[in-house]
């Protein structure tokens, strides 16, 4: 059975929902205090924990949901950093609470249950879906959904506005979570050796084939290898990787010996792929293949509101990363950014706010925005 540990000040709170957690099927222990639930994880086994927003939130090793009473960007922020899974507010939304634990956690789901060890690597390596627009919550929904089966997913939505992040969750939420998460950008990859890239080489094959080399295909074999900016590759790159995807077999260049291969493919593309079908650059047999589900990531100008909270999360991760301490920024400044059309999306935006932070003082001003944050 689930163990979910509850903490929080507030007695109501903590019977409330354990009365219909329990009425759910999940096991509950409450606690009042970060101590008591630090020296409850180290003697007993939880499979998250539930925490009130009011509380100072601390690294407890469990996947966190945090319930607050009073959403603001700073608390959504702090909770992210804290490496909370979800961030609700009340009146809580128990469907929501439900699926978030039902999905991650249960002893039936096809989520693989995390360690105190992949938790913490999972925070290091992948950042968060930041955002709470009707968009992006969009994009997460979808996630959920799809992740725990093995249905290929094409991630489309222009340059820069975080398919690969998209493709991340959906390798860490899926049964693949502690198997390889290979990728390959077939635009970086010149025509000639990108089958050798994706399928492997034997030695002698070509002329700088000097060993033996195993592709991203065979890398990833058991977990996911996602295939990004998939619309600029060959035709016969293409015309192999229809035949891996058929057959799960894939032959490496110069070699007649066929591997077997169990790779969940996510790929992504920010070109038109129907248009490329018409102008006869794109298979459209392998596109049917690749789009079982088909995740649309929305450019920043179509969810506007979540750019407070990507500039605040950004912040924090930029000031870490150059070890200075964080800055503030005021509200006019974070109104004019709000504005600014951001071609580049999450990509522009991330590399501003790095340039903010590097030419201004210990705030960052509306003048300050005005006068640097201009490409």
């Amino acid at each position: 059975m689930t163990k979910i540990l509850l903490l929080s000040r507030s007695k109501s709170m903590l019977n409330s929902l354990s009365e219909r957690l329990q009425f759910e099927n999940f096991a509950t222990i409450e606690t009042s205090s970060i101590d008591s639930a630090t020296e409850l994880c180290s003697s007993d086994h939880f499979d998250a924990a539930i925490i009130d927003g009011e509380m100072e939130l601390e690294d407890i090793g469990l996947p966190m949901i945090v319930i607050t009473r009073q959403p603001n960007v700073d608390s959504a922020v702090d909770a992210l950093r804290h490496g909370a899974i979800d961030y609700l507010t009340i009146p809580l939304d128990m469907n929501r609470l439900l699926t978030t634990l039902r999905a991650l956690h249960s002893d039936n789901a096809p989520y693989r249950r995390p360690t105190r060890h992949s938790i913490k690597r999972t925070n290091c390596a992948t950042q968060p879906i930041i955002g709470n627009s009707e968009a992006i919550e969009h994009v997460r929904n979808m996630i959920q959904r799809v992740a725990p089966s093995d249905a290929r997913v094409l991630v489309l939505g222009e340059n820069g506005t975080g398919k690969e992040l998209v493709a991340r969750w959906l390798h860490l939420k899926s049964t693949r979570a502690e198997a390889p998460f290979i990728e390959v950008n077939c635009a970086a990859i010149p025509a000639e050796l990108i089958e050798s890239e994706l399928f492997g080489h034997e030695k002698g094959s070509f002329t700088s084939a000097v060993k033996q080399r195993k592709g991203k295909f065979e890398l990833a074999d058991g977990g996911t290898l996602f295939m990004d900016e998939i619309g600029d590759m060959s035709l016969s790159a293409q015309a192999k990787v229809l035949r891996a995807l058929q057959e799960n077999k894939i032959t490496r260049v110069g070699g007649d010996k066929d591997i077997a291969v169990d790779v969940r493919v996510v790929a992504a593309t920010n070109k038109n792929i129907r248009d490329e079908i018409r102008l006869g650059h794109f298979r459209e047999d392998l596109y049917h293949r690749l789009s079982v589900i088909e995740i649309d990531v929305p450019p920043l100008r179509e969810r506007r509101s979540d750019i407070a909270l990507l500039v605040e999360h950004f912040i924090g991760e930029i000031c870490s990363r150059h070890n200075i301490s964080t800055k503030c920024i005021e509200d006019k400044a974070i109104d004019i950014l709000s504005s600014r059309p951001w071609t580049g999306n999450i990509r522009e935006l991330h590399n501003v706010v790095e340039r903010l932070i590097i030419l201004s003082d210990d705030r960052i001003t509306a003048e300050t925005v005005e006068r640097y944050s201009h490409a």
